[in-house]
């Protein structure tokens, strides 16, 4: 079969490579799968570049996410069959960005009816985050406000239709005017372009001095600051991650005198101490998509071939919404 591999660490551009590789094999309690789509995430620029939290042996194939079907079972698996279309993550370091992948029948999950396989593909990593930090880790509550950072990014526009669905009035922060419109038809109520706007002012005027009760932070650094002086009393902020490459160093006492929360989120640490969790998230999220109110809104359908490319544009931070790749 064909994948991208990974043979020495760098710019997803320069070591992205396509080659052609044995056929992998279905062990016991594992599925073998035909990648039907597979979106780009940061993680998977952060592989290409050697920072990611986990680091697979050289060489490997990137792709965390995908949306496949089952063209064989290993020993054990009794939750799937051949034919079935399920989404999930796959086995890295032989990740999704190939022909064929192989995933734990723990990690796969059904992919629901109501969406084509780009956007299928799309329902894990960034719905599920989005649905913990809106619903689990905090409890967004209808006719709350929720500040969106990244609004038009994978995680961000699932938080912003998560939120919508949930009742909330949602404020998308976006760098730049593609973007801005990307958020907007996602459904956020007020869409703010940080690079020439200053969210804090408009945040508190559109609150009328109140504030966001909910902040959705993938970013860090100047938007998480930024966050602070324009959160609610007793609001949330919800630290997802630090796409903007500076770790947050909070101050803490402005947390004491401020009133509100900072809580983190890492996803992925449910695999391994509550995979039920993950398990009713996806049911939840398959009953939202099933009535129409998520669907996640893909920017680009690319081929297999201009993968490396749109891996890089992503790390670049010139794409917009979710690119999806379809071998």
């Amino acid at each position: 079969m064909k994948a991208w591999r990974v043979n020495e660490l760098g710019q997803p551009r320069d070591v992205l490579k396509l080659e052609d590789v044995d056929d992998p094999t279905a062990g016991d309690g594992q599925l073998l799968v035909k990648v039907l789509a597979a979106p780009a995430n940061f993680p998977d620029v952060l592989l290409c570049r050697g920072e990611y939290q986990i680091k697979p042996q050289l060489p490997f194939t990137p792709g965390v996410e995908l949306c496949g079907e089952v063209v064989a079972v290993g020993v054990g698996v009794t939750e799937f069959a051949v034919g079935d279309r399920v989404v999930g993550n796959p086995n890295l370091p032989d990740g999704g960005f190939a022909e064929l992948a192989v995933m734990e029948e723990a990690n796969a999950l059904p992919a629901p009816a109501a969406l084509d396989d780009a956007e299928a593909s799309a329902l894990s990593i960034g719905y599920q985050t989005a649905w913990f930090a809106l619903h689990r880790r905090t409890q967004l509550l209808a006719g709350e406000t929720l500040l969106v950072h990244a609004a038009a990014g994978g995680v961000g526009s699932a938080a912003v239709q998560l939120g919508k669905a949930a009742g909330a009035t949602v404020i998308g922060v976006v760098g730049g005017p593609e973007k801005a419109e990307y958020s907007r038809q996602l459904g956020a109520d007020l869409v703010i372009d940080r690079r020439t706007e200053d969210f804090v002012s408009i945040v508190k005027e559109f609150t009328g001095g109140r504030g966001a009760d909910v902040v959705f932070d993938p970013v860090g650094g100047d938007a998480y600051a930024g966050s602070t002086k324009c959160i609610a009393f007793e609001g949330r902020i919800v630290v997802i991650g630090f796409a903007g490459g500076t770790i947050s160093q909070p101050a803490l006492n402005h947390a004491l005198i401020k009133n509100y929360s900072i809580i983190g989120l890492h996803w992925g640490l449910y695999k391994a101490y509550n995979q039920q969790a993950i398990d009713d998230c996806h049911a939840e999220l398959t009953k939202l998509a099933a009535a129409g109110a998520i669907k996640p809104l893909i920017s680009e359908r690319l081929s297999f071939a201009d993968l490396a490319d749109g891996v890089g544009r992503l790390g670049d931070g010139t794409t917009v919404g979710r690119v999806v790749f379809q071998p």
